[in-house]
C-alpha cells in the first residue's frame, strides 16, 4: 500500500498576523495616496501658472491639452489649478475641523470620566441636546446663517465632530480608570499627568485616530454636500461640491471635467478610510 507524504509547516502563520500585515499595507497604501493627493494640492501652485478664476471663452470646456493639461470648465477656468486649490480647501478645512472637535471632545470626555457625579450628568445632557438635531441639519443652519464664511463652514462641521471624541474617551476612560493598574499607580502617589500619559493615552491614541481619519472623511463629504447645495462655499471659490454643482448641467458637452472632481472627492476619502482601518491599541 503506497503512501503518501506530504509535507506541512508546522508552525502556521497565525491568521491574526495576516489580517494585521493586511491591514498595516492597506494603512500605508492610504497615507501614501494623501500624501500624492496633498502634494498635488500644494505642488501644482508652484509648478503650474494657473489661475483658477480667470476665465477664456475662447477654451470654453476644452478637452485635455498642453495649454489646459487637465481641460477647462464651462467658463474656460484652468481645471488643473482650480482642482489643486478645491484640495487644498478641502483638506485644510477637514484638518482645522478635525483639530477643533478632537481637543475640546477629548477633554471633556476626560473631565466627564474623571469627575464623574454632576458633572459627567451634565456634560452627557450637553451631547444629547446636540444629537437631538441631525448633524447635516445643524451644519446647514449654521452655514445659512453666516453664509459664504469659512469660520462657520469649519466651526458647524467641528460640532458636529466633537461629540464622537467626546463619548468615545468618556467610555474608555471610565474602563481604564477603573482598572487595578490606575489604583495602584494611584496608591503608590502618581498625580493625574503620569496617570494619563502612563495608563490613558496608550489606551485613547489609537481610538483618537481612528476617529481622526473618519471624522475627517466625514468633514469632506459633509462640505462637498454643502456646496452641491450651494450653502458652502460662493464663487468662484475653488470646492469640490460647488464644482460638480456648476458642472453637471454639461456632463453631455464634457462628461471628463464633471469626473474630475468626483474622482478626488473619492480617492481622498478612501485614503482616508484605508488610514483608518484597524488599529491597535
Amino acid at each position: 500500500m503506497n503512501t503518501r507524504s506530504l509535507t506541512l509547516d508546522p508552525t502556521p502563520e497565525p491568521l491574526g498576523n495576516v489580517r494585521d500585515s493586511a491591514h498595516g499595507t492597506a494603512r500605508i497604501a492610504g497615507m501614501a495616496l494623501l500624501v500624492a493627493l496633498a502634494g498635488f494640492g500644494f505642488l501644482v501652485p508652484l509648478l503650474w501658472q494657473g489661475d483658477i478664476a480667470r476665465q477664456d471663452y475662447n477654451a470654453i470646456l476644452s478637452p485635455f491639452s498642453g495649454a489646459h493639461p487637465l481641460g477647462t470648465d464651462h467658463l474656460g477656468r484652468d481645471m488643473l489649478a482650480r482642482l489643486a486649490a478645491a484640495v487644498r480647501l478641502s483638506l485644510g478645512l477637514a484638518l482645522v475641523s478635525v483639530a477643533s472637535a478632537a481637543v475640546p471632545g477629548v477633554l471633556l470626555g476626560l473631565l466627564a470620566a474623571w469627575r464623574g457625579g454632576l458633572t459627567d450628568k451634565c456634560l452627557g445632557l450637553l451631547t444629547e441636546m446636540f444629537l437631538a438635531l441631525p448633524g447635516l441639519l445643524l451644519v446647514l443652519l449654521v452655514v445659512a446663517i453666516y453664509p459664504g464664511s469659512f469660520l462657520a463652514l469649519y466651526g458647524a462641521v467641528a460640532l458636529v465632530l466633537w461629540i464622537e471624541y467626546f463619548r468615545m474617551t468618556r467610555a474608555l476612560a471610565r474602563t481604564v480608570l477603573a482598572s487595578q493598574a490606575v489604583t495602584a499607580s494611584r496608591l503608590l502617589g502618581f498625580g493625574p499627568l503620569y496617570i494619563f500619559q502612563r495608563h490613558l493615552w496608550p489606551q485613547l491614541a489609537p481610538v483618537i485616530t481612528t476617529l481622526a481619519a473618519f471624522g475627517a472623511a466625514s468633514a469632506i463629504m459633509a462640505i462637498a454636500a454643502l456646496g452641491f447645495v450651494s450653502v458652502g462655499v460662493r464663487p468662484p471659490t475653488a470646492e469640490l461640491g460647488l464644482m460638480i454643482t456648476e458642472l453637471l448641467p454639461y456632463f453631455a458637452e464634457a462628461p471628463q471635467a464633471l469626473a474630475l472632481p468626483i474622482a478626488v472627492i473619492f480617492l481622498i476619502v478612501l485614503s482616508l478610510l484605508l488610514i483608518a482601518g484597524r488599529q491597535k491599541p
